[in-house]
């Protein structure tokens, strides 16, 4: 006599596996979509004065944080924007890659505007970019 072997066990340890792989792919990309914008060292806002304005201003001085601005931000919640911070002056470009919002942007050289821009929300107009119209080390993203 020979033994019965149970075909569908391989099958349920598939059908298992799949469901995790999925539910992990999933976890992962709402993860991904609700993380804060606010990357910073500090994970704070800071005041900063614009043109005689006082704004709240999240801040990007990190390599991370330059990446993700205010990808994925559907509107304010406790700042006016963000300020993008690198240590060394040279022209900078901006685009709207998941950006939900429509953005202000003002290139500075130290504290001083060099340069005023308008980034449409990428729902408004598919992909943007724009570039510094001077070298600058500082840039400020004000959210519309």
């Amino acid at each position: 006599m020979t033994p019965m072997v149970n075909v569908l066990a391989p099958r349920r340890w598939l059908k298992i596996m799949v469901v995790v792989v999925v539910v992990a792919a999933a976890t992962l990309v709402i993860i991904n979509r609700k993380a804060p914008s606010r990357v910073s060292k500090t994970g704070t806002t800071i005041g900063y004065n614009l043109n005689g304005r006082l704004l709240r201003l999240l801040v990007a001085d990190q390599p991370a944080a330059w990446e993700k601005g205010l990808m994925f931000v559907k509107q304010k919640d406790g700042f006016d924007g963000m300020l993008f911070v690198f240590p060394d002056k040279d022209y900078r470009s901006f685009w709207n890659k998941n950006t939900l919002v429509d953005l202000e942007l003002y290139w500075l050289d130290d504290d001083r505007v060099v340069g005023k821009d308008f980034l449409p929300a990428v729902t408004k107009g598919g992909l943007v970019t724009l570039t510094s119209p001077a070298p600058a080390n500082r840039v400020i993203e004000l959210v519309k």
